[in-house]
């Protein structure tokens, strides 16, 4: 076969957009292409830019091409996130479709405050303009429903006649689902892994999220069933690793932020928070005492060259306000919702997504 634009926008129109389950020549996401004898050279645009995504794209381009035109031709093919101006092609996408950029909240270990930070950015975006969701994944530790005083609240239902789905609570202007809306307070959830991703899989499937621009994933602490679970059902966006400036926090940090590069997952991590930064005692304003250490994860972030989103120090008025359910984000002017305020704004420059949820 004669290989021309023609021919080779034939070839390219059996290659099938996973999310948008149309071909990528219907939904013209092939730009830029140029033909030149056997040589053809193209942008492929894509919604899930994950590494294993574009391999994926890529191998299903050069299976068509050597299938209508042959083995001897050579191809270059750059494989991009669609821009913003396609954006809208996203409402055909079967998972979340009205959902622009969805971020997992991940850290190596437990108990370096995870859950606080997805509260207060979340908030803080909310307080943004941006219509904002958390999925609270944590299985065995769902905290998400007490930070936003709405442990007592239970999901509805969708209306309409053969729309059955749940919709979630509500709270600070977030919309919330969790486990724990789903167990007794004092009841564990003992769950393998395949029932624990089974339960995750129904919270972002049978949920009437509507239109959002962030969703939020609290994962649980660690490397385990759920984030895999997680990377095959969501075309994430990127994710953001929380540590402590510990020695033994920062170790499983760096193993947090391996897992998101590895071969078949490959999703961007975004950048490292680091929480519990400093301690200064209210009379001793000018005083830093590094209690966990100082500036473990910033220097560990510059390791890895990532942004440090945001160092949130150690206040009391931090765990008061997740235990009564008002992140302390909304106390405006205190330093703890500064620290906060810093790490969104941060959210917003470093991840380069803003432009989604704007669009």
């Amino acid at each position: 076969m004669e290989i021309n634009r023609d021919t080779v926008r034939k070839a390219l129109s059996y290659v099938i957009e996973p999310d948008l389950k149309k071909d990528v020549i219907a939904l013209n996401l092939v730009t830029e292409l140029t033909v030149s004898g056997n040589k053809i050279s193209f942008i492929l645009n894509v919604s899930n830019p994950a590494m294993h995504n574009r391999k994926r794209m890529e191998e299903a381009c050069m299976h068509q091409l050597n299938r209508f035109l042959g083995e001897d031709i050579e191809v270059k093919i750059h494989v991009a996130a669609m821009p913003p101006t396609q954006d809208k092609l996203k409402e055909n996408r079967t998972v979340l479709p009205q959902v622009k950029n969805i971020v997992a909240i991940a850290s190596g270990k437990g108990g370096v405050g995870k859950s606080t930070i997805t509260a207060n950015l979340a908030v803080g975006l909310v307080k943004k303009g941006f219509k904002v969701g958390i999925i609270d994944a944590d299985i065995y530790g769902p905290s998400i429903p007490i930070m936003f005083d709405v442990a007592q609240e239970k999901p509805g239902v969708a209306n309409g006649e053969t729309n059955n789905k749940m919709t979630p609570v509500e709270g600070h202007g977030v919309k919330i689902l969790s486990i724990g809306f789903f167990a007794d307070s004092n009841q564990a959830v003992a769950w393998r892994g395949p029932m624990a991703s089974k339960a995750l899989n129904q919270m972002i499937n049978d949920v009437e999220w509507g239109e959002l621009d962030y969703m939020l994933i609290d994962l649980p602490p660690g490397t385990g069933d759920i984030h895999l679970s997680l990377v095959q059902a969501l075309p994430l966006t990127g994710a953001i690793v929380v540590s402590t400036p510990q020695v033994v926090a920062l170790a499983d940090a760096r193993k947090g932020v391996a897992m998101f590069k590895m071969d078949g997952i490959k999703v961007p991590v975004l950048g490292i928070v680091e929480n519990m930064s400093y301690f200064t005692p209210a009379e001793l304003p000018e005083n830093k005492y590094f209690i966990f250490g100082e500036e473990g994860a910033k220097l560990l972030a510059e390791d890895l060259k990532l942004p440090c989103l945001g160092q949130i120090p150690i206040v009391q008025s931090i765990r008061e306000a997740g235990d009564i359910g008002r992140p302390s984000i909304m106390q405006e002017t205190t330093p703890q919702a500064l620290a906060f305020k810093e790490l969104t704004e941060n959210f917003l420059k470093h991840s380069k997504i803003q432009e989604f949820a704007k669009a």
